[in-house]
C-alpha cells in the first residue's frame, strides 16, 4: 500500500501544473515575459502624435500661393483679401471640377476662366513674379492720400480739383479717396485679365475684323469679349461719375457711400430690371452696404490691432504679447471670414446685373 501511494505521487509530480496556478507560483515576472498580445501596452491606443496645423486651402497650390504672400511680408489687410481671393478661386474649382466629372465643359471654357481668374490675382499681389507698383497696397486704411499715388494721371487730377474746390468736407473726401482708389484696382484688374488673354494663339482676341473659328472656338471668344466689355463698361461708367462727383460735389441724393455698392447701383440702373426689380435691388444694395461697413470696421482693427502688436513685441512682457496675438489672430479670422461674405455677395450681385443686361432673368 505505502508503495502504491508513492508511485501515485510521483506520477502526480510528473503531470504539468495548470497554466494558472503556475502563473501565479512564478509571480509577476512571467507576467512580463509573457504578456505578448493581450498586454496592455498592445491594446491600448497609443498617445496622439502632435499634429501639423492644418492646411489654410485644401488646394495645394493655392496653400502654395498662401505661404509665398506670406513670405513676401504683404500688409495684413492685403494678405486678409489675398486669403478671400483664394477661397472664392478655391470654390470655383471644386464647382468645375464636379462639372467636367459630369461632362459640362466640353469646349473647356469654365476651366479657362479660372486660369484667367487665378492669373489676375497673381498679378493683383505680386505672386506672379514681376515688379510691379501693383504690389503696392491700395488699402485706405493703412496708407493715407498724401503717401499713395492713385498711378493715373486721370485719376490724380480729379483727386486735385477735388481737394481745392471747397466742395467737400472732410468726411467727402475720404469718400471720394475711396472711390478713386476702387477704380484704380477695377482698372488693375482689367489690365491684369487682358493680358491672361494675350496668350499663346490669342492674338486675335484685339482683332476688328472677322477671324474664321469654328463654332466651340467663336463661342469661347464671344464670352472671353463679354467678360472685358462688362469690366470696361463699369470702368467707363465709374470713371464718368467719379469726374461729375470732383466737380460737382456729393448731392443729397447719393443714398450709397461705399464705392463697390455705387458699382453695383449705376450699373443695374442701366440693365434691363423692371422698375420693381430695380427697387427690390436697391434695398438689397442697402443691406449689402451695412454688410461691407462692417468688413470695413474690422479691417480698421485688424490693422490697429497689428501695429499695436508690433510695438508690444519690441517692449512688452510674453504675457502681453500673448494676449495681443490672440486678439489679433481673432481679428484676423473675423476680417478673412467678412471679406469671402462680401466677395461672394459682390458676384452674385454682378451676376444679377449681368443676366439682367443681356435679357435672361
Amino acid at each position: 500500500m505505502a508503495s502504491r501511494r508513492v508511485l501515485s505521487g510521483l506520477r502526480a509530480v510528473r503531470q504539468p501544473l495548470p497554466p494558472l496556478l503556475l502563473l501565479l507560483l512564478l509571480g509577476p515576472w512571467a507576467v512580463a515575459g509573457h504578456a505578448g498580445k493581450y498586454s496592455r501596452e498592445k491594446n491600448e491606443p497609443a498617445p496622439p502624435s502632435k499634429r501639423e496645423p492644418a492646411a489654410e486651402f485644401r488646394m495645394e497650390k493655392l496653400n502654395q500661393l498662401w505661404e509665398k504672400a506670406q513670405r513676401l511680408n504683404l500688409p495684413p489687410l492685403k494678405l486678409s483679401d489675398l486669403h478671400t481671393d483664394l477661397k472664392i478661386q478655391e470654390r470655383d474649382e471644386f464647382k468645375w471640377k464636379k462639372l467636367k466629372a459630369e461632362g459640362l465643359d466640353e469646349d473647356g471654357e469654365e476651366e479657362a476662366k479660372l486660369v484667367r481668374s487665378l492669373s489676375v490675382i497673381l498679378a493683383k499681389y505680386g505672386l506672379d513674379g514681376r515688379k510691379d507698383s501693383r504690389v503696392v497696397s491700395s488699402n485706405f486704411v493703412d496708407h493715407g492720400p498724401d503717401d499713395e499715388s492713385l498711378e493715373d494721371p486721370r485719376l490724380e487730377k480729379l483727386w486735385h480739383k477735388a481737394k481745392t474746390s471747397g466742395k467737400f468736407s472732410s468726411e467727402e473726401l475720404d469718400k471720394l479717396w475711396r472711390e478713386l482708389q476702387h477704380h484704380k484696382e477695377k482698372v488693375q484688374e482689367y489690365h491684369a485679365l487682358l493680358e491672361t488673354l494675350r496668350g499663346p494663339g490669342e492674338s486675335h482676341e484685339n482683332a476688328i475684323g472677322p477671324v474664321d473659328l469654328s463654332g466651340v472656338q467663336a463661342e469661347a471668344l464671344a464670352s472671353r469679349h463679354a467678360e472685358l466689355k462688362d469690366r470696361l463698361r463699369s470702368i467707363g461708367q465709374g470713371f464718368d461719375r467719379l469726374r461729375r462727383v470732383s466737380h460737382q460735389g456729393y448731392g443729397a441724393e447719393t443714398e450709397f457711400m461705399e464705392p463697390r455698392v455705387l458699382d453695383l447701383w449705376d450699373m443695374a440702373k442701366s440693365a434691363n430690371f423692371t422698375e420693381k426689380e430695380l427697387e427690390s435691388f436697391r434695398e438689397e444694395l442697402k443691406h449689402f452696404e451695412v454688410k461691407i461697413e462692417k468688413h470695413n470696421h474690422y479691417q480698421k482693427q485688424l490693422e490697429i490691432s497689428h501695429q499695436k502688436l508690433k510695438h508690444v513685441e519690441s517692449f512688452g512682457d510674453q504675457e502681453h504679447i500673448a494676449r495681443n496675438k490672440e486678439r489679433y489672430a481673432m481679428l484676423e479670422e473675423k476680417t478673412k471670414e467678412l471679406g469671402y461674405k462680401v466677395k461672394k455677395h459682390t458676384q452674385d450681385l454682378s451676376s444679377r446685373i449681368s443676366r439682367a443686361r443681356h435679357n435672361e432673368l
